[in-house]
C-alpha cells in the first residue's frame, strides 16, 4: 500500500511538471526556446519571515558519483538549494551565475547544493557539472522522488529550476520559481546570511 500511494504521489508530481512544461511557444516570457523542455516557473521569489517558516528540510540521497549526501550535515550554514536539469536551458543559463555566488559567499558560511532531476543517464548530468565548472555537490534525483519528500504545504520546489534558500536551521526562507542571476541570488541570500540565528 505504501508502494502504491508513493507510486501515485510520484505520478502526481510528473503531472504537475508536464502540465506546466514550457511548450516554446512563449520563450520572451519564460526564457526558454522550443528546444528546452524545462518546467516554467511563475517568475516569482518568496520570502518568509524567520518566525513563520516552517520545519527543517530533511533530504538524504546520493551525489552525482554514487556518495552519500544528508542536508542536514548542513545545519548551522545558510544552504541555497537549486533544481535543475541538464535539458534545461535556463538551468544552464544560471549555473554559471551559481557557482560565482557560491565561491563569493562560501566564506561568509554559505553552501550551495544542488537536486539534479529528470537526467536518466547520470553522465549528462556529470558532464553538465564538468561544462560549468559546478564545485558544489548535487543529489542526483533521476525520478523526482527526492523532490516528494517536501512537506505538504511547504515552499517546495515547483519548477525547474527552483531555487530554494534555508536559513541555519535548515528551513526554508526564500524560494524563487525562475532561472537566477548573480546579482538576483545575492539579493535573495544576503539578508538570510544577515540573519542572526
Amino acid at each position: 500500500m505504501t508502494r502504491r500511494r508513493s507510486l501515485l504521489a510520484l505520478a502526481a508530481l510528473s503531472g504537475v511538471l508536464m502540465l506546466s512544461a514550457c511548450s516554446g511557444t512563449n520563450a520572451a516570457e519564460t526564457g526558454g526556446g522550443s528546444d528546452t523542455g524545462f518546467v516554467a516557473g511563475t517568475g516569482l521569489a518568496q520570502s518568509v519571515p524567520a518566525g513563520q517558516r516552517g520545519a527543517a528540510i530533511n533530504l538524504t540521497g546520493k551525489d552525482l558519483d554514487g556518495k552519500g549526501i544528508d542536508l542536514a550535515s548542513y545545519r548551522g550554514k545558510v544552504v541555497v538549494l537549486n533544481v535543475w536539469g541538464s535539458w534545461c536551458g535556463p538551468c544552464r543559463a544560471e549555473a554559471g551565475d551559481f557557482e560565482t555566488v557560491y565561491k563569493a559567499d562560501q566564506a561568509k558560511g554559505v553552501e550551495f547544493v544542488g537536486i539534479n532531476t529528470r537526467d536518466t543517464q547520470i553522465d549528462q548530468a556529470q558532464q553538465f557539472v564538468k561544462t560549468h565548472g559546478l564545485t558544489y555537490p548535487s543529489f542526483y534525483d533521476e525520478d523526482g522522488s527526492l523532490l516528494l519528500q517536501f512537506p505538504a504545504g511547504s515552499l517546495n520546489p515547483q519548477a525547474i529550476p527552483s531555487t530554494l534558500i534555508l536559513d541555519r536551521q535548515g528551513r526554508i526562507a526564500v524560494r524563487a520559481l525562475e532561472p537566477l542571476t548573480s546579482d538576483q541570488l545575492a539579493k535573495l541570500v544576503d539578508p538570510v546570511i544577515a540573519e542572526k540565528s
